[in-house]
């Protein structure tokens, strides 16, 4: 039976374009064992599953998989299953992934969402002195056993960021925008951020002393494919 995908792009910029193209699918259509096969034959960074809450409830379920492996937490994900929720009328407070309990928030064209720093996986942070040795990086050249987070500073008293990640060990190359390493540089550097990652995808970041990271971004609709 063919499984129905919306294809989201989640962390745009305020026109609309660039993003991390995400996959949602509705969990009743898909069982567990298939999620992990799903997921890889979309080939996006990620793909989350939702158990789709009934009207009125003010929290959801959802597992997220790479296309090589299941995932506690991510971010993006997380973003667009939030709006993607809301987008079909069942707007929710929390949303619950294995990690923990992810609070949810709607704010004009922004969604959030709040996790804990420790739920994002380890990162090899690199601080670069600009923006030409950002963009000449290789991620051939990176460690394939580990997630790769380069970034460098264009406007420190902004608290504006440019950055690229590798994650061969996840099965994506390079990510267009990654609201788990979002988290973790937010920790990093203990400040609010604007992070412009990828070919021009934009997170907006806010630090708590207390663990918790909220990251913020616009989510657009690519509409409905079919995977078998």
């Amino acid at each position: 039976m063919a499984i129905d995908v919306t294809v989201l792009r989640v962390f745009t910029d305020q026109d609309g374009n660039f993003g991390n193209p995400l996959g949602v699918v509705d969990a009743s259509q898909a069982e567990p064992s298939e999620r992990q096969r799903i997921a890889t034959q979309l080939g996006y960074s990620e793909t989350i599953f939702i158990d789709v809450p009934r009207a009125g409830a003010s929290t959801a379920h959802a597992r997220i998989y790479t296309p090589a492996t299941e995932l506690p937490f991510a971010g993006h994900p997380t973003v667009g299953a939030s709006w993607w929720l809301r987008d079909r009328g069942t707007p929710v407070r929390t949303l619950q992934v294995p990690a923990g309990i992810v609070q949810v928030a709607y704010e004009d064209d922004l969604t959030a969402v709040s996790a804990r720093s420790d739920w994002a996986p380890e990162f090899a942070i690199y601080d670069l002195d600009s923006t030409d040795d950002l963009f000449a990086a290789n991620p051939d050249e990176y460690p394939d056993d580990i997630q790769n987070y380069l970034w460098t500073w264009t406007d420190r008293e902004r608290g504006a960021i440019r950055s690229r990640m590798f994650a061969a060990n996840l099965g994506v190359p390079e990510d267009e925008a990654t609201g788990a390493a979002a988290v973790r540089i937010t920790d990093y550097l203990s400040r609010d951020l604007t992070i412009l990652q990828g070919k021009g995808s934009v997170i907006e970041t806010q630090w708590s002393p207390e663990g918790w990271v909220r990251i913020a971004g616009r989510v657009v609709n690519d509409g409905t494919k079919q995977v078998d």
